[in-house]
């Protein structure tokens, strides 16, 4: 290849990587846009043993999930970045407990103003340049990218886990017709270690690698519409919106830092609530505790109904 256009993309790389790191993000990993080609057959088996529960629109796009170029026309690379969450303090031990990832703002805005900074910025600075950015609610398998793209590893409880930060952060991605310098992936550092599986209160990891979503309390406390089901009475750990079990048990957190997005603190109100507080809670209070957080998506009633299945 000539030598003037690998200069041209080591230096471009080397632009986009730092101007995520000024926006805050703690990793930037590059990977050649085209079909997950290991991927395919392990979405399609989690699909067939209806491990996606009653999330449907996991079913969707089948095709898209797996190839972003079908996303993005005429795109050459995926763009994956990390940005932690991990708070400072947490909440008062007589609670009901609700995902760290939860605590701030709801993360899809802040990231999305993030990423649509990157982008301008590149085009800014590089020139005419295509891309879309992704925040979890795209069918992108943002899990793969970031792992293709040298960020982490996929671990024994399915997300992605890396030796320097651990797995308190968000994943999101630019795809973009652009030729980049491409990361390499990283080796699996689990081990024969198996922490989170034997801690999970559901037995939801139901083998290393593989989690059954239908039987994970981050499903039934946020996507299960339904009523949760009464065998499930009892193991939920106090956990009213989502879990963070198989995360806490990892080993690799015990390197987590506190983040340094004054969007992701929490509501000071949230942090001392106690078990009395939320089992009181009003739609009053939660509009003004939870007014731009991700808790919004399981509403008042179905926050509700989790406290009262845990009562």
């Amino acid at each position: 290849m000539n030598p003037k256009v690998i200069n041209q993309k080591s230096k471009y790389t080397q632009f986009i990587k730092s101007e995520a790191q000024r926006l805050g993000f703690i990793s930037c990993g590059i990977s050649k846009a085209g079909f997950l080609e290991e991927e395919a057959p392990r979405l399609e088996a989690w699909l067939k043993n209806n491990a996606h529960g009653q999330m449907g629109y996991m079913e969707n796009h089948f095709d898209k999930r797996l190839n972003p170029t079908l996303l993005v026309d005429d795109s050459k690379s995926v763009i994956s970045l990390l940005l932690n969450y991990y708070p400072q303090e947490t909440q008062i031990a007589d609670s009901y407990k609700i995902s760290k990832y939860a605590y701030g703002q709801d993360y899809h805005f802040v990231i999305k103003e993030k990423l649509k900074e990157l982008l301008f910025s590149i085009q800014e600075n590089i020139g005419e340049v295509s891309g879309r950015a992704f925040v979890d609610s795209a069918p992108v398998l943002d899990k793969a990218w970031a792992a293709k793209s040298g960020l982490g590893w996929i671990g024994k409880n399915s997300n992605l886990l890396s030796k320097q930060v651990g797995s308190f952060f968000f994943i999101a991605e630019l795809i973009v017709d652009l030729e980049l310098e491409y990361d390499t992936a990283v080796t699996d550092h689990c081990g024969s270690c198996t922490k989170c599986i034997d801690a999970c209160p559901t037995s939801a990891i139901i083998a290393p690698y593989v989690v059954d979503g239908s039987k994970c309390i981050s499903y039934f406390t946020i996507e299960l519409k339904d009523n949760i089901p009464q065998e499930m009475k009892g193991k939920f750990d106090d956990w009213a919106f989502g879990c963070d079990v198989c995360q806490d048990v990892c080993p690799w957190n015990r390197f987590s830092k506190p983040h340094n997005e004054p969007l992701f603190n929490p509501n000071p109100e949230l942090l001392s609530l106690t078990k009395k507080d939320w089992e009181e809670i009003t739609e009053e209070t939660f509009r003004a505790v939870f007014k731009n957080s991700a808790v919004k998506r399981a509403k008042y009633d179905g926050l509700k109904r989790n406290i009262d299945f845990l009562k």
